[in-house]
């Protein structure tokens, strides 16, 4: 079994945000990297589904040299071997092709990613490569198993849980539950410095968004309280100041 999986590098969720260039562009002084919570989720399944010689995991990042230190912890956790595509990611379209472009003679039997980055939580990449790859997409599953050619993976919607069954080649997105993160030990670490992690270019394509710019959230004011016997006031406050009502 062949895996690939789709990895982010995002800011560490204690990042203080700022922007700068008249607020078009993220300021990514003093900031620490880390890789994408929900695609640690992916790759440790993908590890779980090869553990014992059943397959192969292949880790793949769009992004520019400063990303190799996120990629190699990728390698640190289980993944056999890693593929940077040698470009900014400027949106979700141009990810998904760079993406595809690659896997679509690789001959992969699946493609896991995180169900979004923790930075734009957009959750359009993996729906995106299944279109460019013509392959099924399953979105934001919560367990995946594997019997042969087919697999089984659960959905949760509103009301229960959705079962699918897939043959051949797919893709999904991972969300909590599909399986636990793991920690990369010492000897995982170590061998990390020799897998292969190679570099190829991006394939041209058309922009088709451009962020024009970034804003912050209002800052938080302060609570008032409402004694429990003051609905009239509540009522009020919600419909004057909250304007929720």
């Amino acid at each position: 079994m062949k895996i690939l999986v789709c990895i982010s590098n995002v800011p560490d969720t204690t990042t203080k945000i700022t922007f700068t260039n008249d607020n078009t562009e993220f300021n990514t002084a003093g900031v620490q990297y880390i890789v994408n919570p929900y695609d640690e989720i992916a790759l440790s399944k993908a590890i779980e589904l090869t553990e014992g010689g059943k397959g192969t995991v292949t880790v793949i990042n769009v992004g520019e040299a400063s990303n190799d230190p996120t990629i190699r912890k990728a390698l640190a956790i289980g993944a056999d071997d890693a593929v940077r595509v040698n470009a900014s990611p400027r949106d979700a379209y141009f990810v998904a092709k760079q993406i595809a472009e690659y896997a679509k003679d690789k001959d992969f039997n699946l493609i896991l990613t995180g169900r979004e980055s923790i930075d734009y939580n957009g959750n359009q990449v993996a729906a995106m490569v299944g279109e460019f790859l013509d392959i099924p997409s399953i979105s934001i599953i919560k367990k995946l198993t594997v019997d042969g050619d087919t697999a089984t993976l659960e959905r949760e919607i509103e009301g229960g849980k959705e079962v699918v069954t897939v043959s051949g080649k797919f893709i999904a997105s991972c969300a909590e539950g599909v399986a636990e993160p793991k920690i990369p030990n010492m000897r995982g670490i170590m061998s990390a410095r020799t897998k292969p992690l190679n570099v190829v270019e991006a394939v041209a394509i058309d922009e088709v968004s451009k962020v024009t710019k970034y804003e912050t959230p209002a800052p938080r004011g302060q609570v008032k309280l409402v004694p429990a016997d003051q609905t009239a006031q509540l009522i009020d406050l919600l419909h004057s100041e909250a304007k929720v009502i």
